[in-house]
């Protein structure tokens, strides 16, 4: 028993003695990663989605009814101001015509009977001929006719004007993006004016209808770049310019958002009409800004780096009566001393962070350590003091 346990002791010494030579002889230490302040470009910006439409459109509609008897012009068709595009049947308002033509020839020869019976009855009533009521009977009558005549001449220059509209023209030069009509349909305008053609004005300039969240939409401002992409063409981002935010607000499942239209330049015709963009509007940018890494705003030093470098803190900053300056805290290096400095900051796009004050260019900012164990002992070949040594083997015979 006394054997055993003598065997178990010394097997726990010859470990513990190996854990320490071996610790011993490694150590960490900590590689610090720097990066230099320099000058370049940073945004903070906010995402949207949106439809990109024409800058400009018109629907052309009919103000009469009947059937369309020609079309002239269909789907993305380049149409010119004043161009024909549509023809419907004008058969029944030339019959109108025709019945307003001969209301107005009835008209106007019962004006000319009772322009004449009134200066009759005129004369009569000067001599007291007839009475005062026969004449005033004539003088209606002659008032009457002159009334008719005018409404159906009314009535004529209505129909003449209807059976204008049975031709559609272009408004305006453009293309065709929508044709709701084919040949031989029949249209009815009582109410609303039938949408027959939608034209687009320009498509070289596009028009993209951004929904901006509430809670972002007070950066928003007209002016400012955008940029974005459409999934037709995923490797291209497109650029643009904030023109307006629309007052009405859409609440679609309880998040509000406003429309903000954006301009955007469509020179080579990419973008289509309807397609999806995915938007990042700059609310902030800077093309000269001095920059380091935002891992440097994180970065302090631990246990380990307090054994290895001399730490030198600063106080806490005092905090600035203007709410808009930010201050934080980066390390930098100098041999072997790592001392805190407080900088004033502006923008930050996580991945650099713009400084106001408190470093130059060129200078360097900690902003990441590195741990790594260091083997002490210099000879590679070196082992445990408790691992049995093997002699060189002698080959020489012995002497006899």
């Amino acid at each position: 028993m006394k054997k055993w346990i003598l065997i178990s002791t010394s097997i726990v010494l010859i470990a513990s003695i190996s854990y320490y030579y071996f610790r011993e002889n490694k150590s960490e230490l900590i590689t610090l990663e720097t990066s230099k302040a320099y000058y370049g470009y940073i945004a903070n910006s906010i995402t949207a989605t949106g439809t990109i439409q024409p800058l400009d459109t018109v629907s052309v509609g009919a103000q009469v009814s009947g059937v369309v008897k020609k079309i002239y012009a269909d789907y993305n068709s380049i149409v010119k101001k004043g161009q024909l595009l549509a023809q419907i049947d004008p058969s029944i308002i030339l019959a109108q015509k025709e019945v307003a033509n001969s209301n107005l020839t009835n008209a106007r020869s019962n004006l000319t009977f009772q322009e004449s019976n009134f200066y009759r009855q005129k004369t009569l009533y000067s001599k007291d001929i007839i009475s005062k009521s026969e004449y005033e009977i004539a003088l209606n009558q002659y008032n009457v006719a002159k009334s008719t005549v005018n409404n159906t001449l009314a009535q004529l220059r209505i129909t003449n004007k209807n059976l204008s509209y049975t031709d559609i023209y272009s408004p305006i030069d453009g293309m065709v993006l929508n044709r709701n009509v084919s040949e031989g349909q029949t249209i009815a305008s009582s109410f609303n004016a039938p949408t027959l053609f939608v034209i687009a004005k320009d498509l070289t300039k596009m028009q993209v209808r951004a929904a901006v969240d509430e809670a972002d939409i007070g950066e928003v401002k007209s002016g400012q770049n955008v940029s974005f992409t459409v999934d037709a063409f995923p490797t291209e981002v497109f650029k643009g310019t904030v023109k307006d935010v629309l007052l009405h607000a859409k609440v679609t499942a309880n998040v509000v958002t406003y429309t903000t239209l954006i301009n955007v330049d469509n020179t080579n015709l990419k973008l289509k009409p309807g397609m999806t963009a995915s938007i990042n509007i700059y609310t902030k940018e800077d093309a000269k800004a001095l920059l380091i890494p935002s891992k440097s705003l994180s970065f302090k030093p631990d246990s380990l780096a307090e054994k290895q470098f001399v730490i030198v803190k600063v106080k806490k900053a005092i905090p600035s009566e203007n709410p808009e300056i930010k201050t934080a805290h980066i390390w930098r290096k100098s041999g072997d001393t790592l001392f805190e400095k407080i900088i004033t900051i502006d923008m930050n796009d996580d991945v650099n962070v713009k400084i106001t004050e408190g470093l130059s260019e060129g200078e360097e900012v900690i902003i990441d350590a590195q741990k790594s164990a260091e083997n002490t002992t210099t000879n590679a070949t070196q082992k445990s003091p408790f691992m049995p040594q093997m002699g060189r083997r002698n080959t020489s015979k012995p002497s006899k």
